[in-house]
């Protein structure tokens, strides 16, 4: 009994000893609750403050375009910038503040004065008098409408014309200014001025830095080109700070790192090369507290200015084909035959690479009595070629087992029930599949058409109807003239090319395209067509970029990148023994007497291989309300061809379309002959030097 009740008295001490414990445990957790929050609360605060973190993007110059031996065709301009980088949160009236302060050390020219619209006016006038604009809402709009429906209505109902009206010269500064300011997002540089800063204006700005929040004194670029207008339509152009973005592709670059300000490129090069030419921006991690204020910066990742394109031309080959261009266009324009003419047209490339080595063009533009520099046009444009085609016609009858090589016909008119009719420009005669290139017979190309679409008579029935399958054969001629690259795109690295246009399927349809008077092509597509005939059937993608190059710290090149290598598209489906004879019959064309490129290339020392071409055209004026109208009957003069034609390093497409009846004056050969002059007179020379 007694150890018992020593047990019990025992429990009661042990408990209250626990409750003393918890009790002292439990007040020094309020003590040091009440430290935290009343001794050191602020400064754990400023530490919660500083944990938000932002990441801001500065962009980077863009990469440089040099030509294949290294002279520089695009650079990057140094510019004096003044850029604002604005904090989170910040307000109007503190824009406004910034706006005032600056105009003490820069002035806005009169480019960015005329920008300044009615709405920036008002918004000017709304921050100088906030309690007039507001005092002219009803009691009922101030109960009823929230804050920024309050702003809208007094900017766009209450304040007046008479309001904003005789700004002074001080007023349309600022407002200027604070437009350039409004455009910022939120730790985003954006420039405020890069034109016309004075070395003064920079110097006073960067010494009062400390007085303009977010305005920083620093560098920009704008693009340089060397060549002046030569090529600038195919190295392209960007897009200014103002344009910033295309706004129907914001969701594209945005998801691509870009900003709605950076200056991107919408033509050209400058937009098929847009992922390198871009650069690494700058990532610069702001702390920041909540309400915005900025406590610190870092840079985290460095800038690096974009890779460098280097191309495939060579720019002193590329003036010397504008020049000779340009002085045949206008020699033929001085022909007072040619009142339609425009354009002249030319390409020269590689066979074996795909590299091209010229695009030319020129147009003549009435309205300005001016010659554009127009190469793009070797692209965007496509013509009739005729006989140029030829050999493509050929290559689709022996391809598909309905000429044999060497097989003759006889060249004399043919006469289809319901058309006229139909033949060379004089009776040759007979001719077999190689002769019939070296002095361009339509009625052997007549005769091939009519095969394919299956009406194998000859000779052909006088004034009989055609027993074909036009639309079948027309196909048929179409699959040889794709795999030469006649009718499809080339792959060409730019962002646009024309596939040119197809006519419908008729029996004269038929007719017509095997001699080139169907449908039409582009330059740079008949230059990828001769090409192939020339490299032995392999077509090859043509390419601008020769290599990419990462960017250097001084001016030299920097290492390779990536080289755009050679890319056969596909191998032609025919007979080695079939091309012989294409090939065979271009040769003929300009080196033996009766060849219809004979009086121009017989004497070429280089050793030359091609087809003419000449194509019944027609000029169409458009009327005041929009429909067309003929102008005249015209004739396009193209001509092909590739040299040495034994190993060929060099091909080339002239087109020079709606051209007077007869009045040409061989412009075709003229410009075809002096551009493949200049170019072994060039080789020739840099292999003695």
């Amino acid at each position: 009994m007694v150890n018992k009740k020593k047990k019990r008295d025992r429990l009661p001490f042990r408990l209250n000893i626990i409750f003393f414990v918890v009790f002292i445990l439990f007040a020094g957790l309020i003590i040091q609750v009440g430290v935290v929050q009343i001794l050191e609360g602020e400064s754990y605060q400023a530490e919660i403050d500083r944990t938000v973190n932002d990441i801001s993007k500065s962009p980077v110059p863009r990469g440089k375009v040099y030509d294949r031996n290294g002279k520089t065709v695009v650079d990057n301009k140094s510019l004096y910038s003044i850029t604002y980088t604005p904090p989170k949160r910040v307000q109007a009236e503190d824009k406004l503040e910034l706006a005032e302060k600056l105009t003490v050390y820069m002035t806005m020219n009169d480019k960015e004065l005329d920008k300044v619209t009615e709405q920036n006016k008002k918004e000017y006038w709304y921050l100088k008098n906030t309690d007039e604009a507001m005092s002219r809402l009803t009691k009922k709009e101030k109960k009823e409408l929230d804050d920024v429906e309050q702003y809208n209505l007094v900017i766009k109902d209450r304040i007046d014309e008479e309001d904003i009206e005789g700004f002074t010269d001080y007023q349309m500064q600022v407002t200027a200014i604070k437009r350039q300011l409004d455009k910022a997002y939120a730790l985003t540089p954006e420039v405020i001025k890069n034109e016309d800063i004075s070395v003064e204006e920079y110097a006073e700005i960067a010494e009062h830095l400390s007085l303009l929040p977010g305005i920083n004194a620093t560098t920009d670029w704008e693009r340089e080109y060397e060549y002046d207008e030569t090529w600038k339509s195919i190295v392209g152009s960007i897009t200014t700070q103002d344009q910033g973005i295309p706004k129907e592709e914001e969701d594209f670059y945005k998801t691509r790192g870009y900003s709605r300000n950076d200056r991107v490129g919408k033509s050209g090069l400058e937009e098929q090369y847009e992922d390198v030419l871009r650069g690494r921006k700058e990532q610069t991690e702001y702390t920041t507290t909540k309400k915005g204020d900025v406590l610190g910066t870092d840079v985290v990742v460095e800038g690096e200015r974009g890779k460098d394109l280097m191309l495939t031309i060579d720019m002193e080959f590329q003036e010397k084909v504008d020049e000779i261009v340009l002085k045949e266009l206008k020699s033929a324009r001085a022909n007072g035959g040619n009142p339609y003419l425009e354009d002249a047209l030319a390409v020269a490339m590689d066979p074996q690479t795909g590299e091209v080595l010229a695009l030319s063009g020129f147009h003549y533009d009435k309205e300005s009595n001016e010659y554009q520099n127009s190469p793009h046009k070797t692209l965007y444009d496509s013509n009739l070629p005729g006989s140029t085609v030829k050999g493509a016609t050929v290559l689709a009858g022996l391809g598909s087992d309905v000429l044999s090589p060497g097989e003759t016909l006889t060249d004399s008119p043919i006469k289809i029930k319901g058309t006229q009719t139909k033949g060379s420009y004089m009776q040759l005669g007979a001719v077999n599949d190689v002769t019939a290139l070296k002095r361009s017979s339509n009625v052997y190309m007549f005769y091939t058409a009519l095969r394919l679409g299956g009406d194998f008579r000859y000779p052909f029935p006088n004034n009989s109807k055609a027993n074909v399958d036009a639309d079948g054969g027309i196909q048929k001629l179409r699959n040889y003239y794709n795999q030469l690259g006649l009718g499809v795109k080339t792959g060409i690295d730019f962002p646009y090319e024309e596939v040119g246009l197809e006519g419908p399927s008729t029996s004269t349809g038929l007719l017509n395209i095997g001699i080139g008077q169907y449908d039409t092509y582009s330059t740079i597509q008949m230059a990828q067509y001769v090409s192939t005939i020339a490299n032995d059937g392999y077509r090859v993608q043509p390419h601008i970029v020769k290599e990419i190059r990462n960017p250097s710290e001084d001016d030299e090149l920097g290492s390779i990148f990536k080289v755009n290598e050679t890319n056969v598209l596909n191998k032609l489906n025919v007979k080695d023994e079939h091309l012989d004879r294409v090939q065979e019959g271009f040769k003929k064309a300009f080196n033996e007497q009766g060849g219809t490129g004979y009086s121009y290339w017989s004497d070429n020392t280089y050793k030359a291989a091609g087809k003419t071409g000449t194509a019944e055209s027609v000029a169409v004026g458009k009327k005041d309300d929009g429909t067309s109208y003929l102008k005249g009957e015209t004739e396009n003069l193209a001509l092909v061809g590739y040299a040495p034609y034994d190993d060929p390093e060099i091909a080339f497409a002239v087109v020079v379309p709606l051209l007077g009846k007869n009045a040409g004056d061989n412009i075709n050969h003229k410009i075809g002959r002096s551009l493949m002059d200049a170019y072994f007179d060039m080789n020739e020379n840099s292999k003695e030097d």
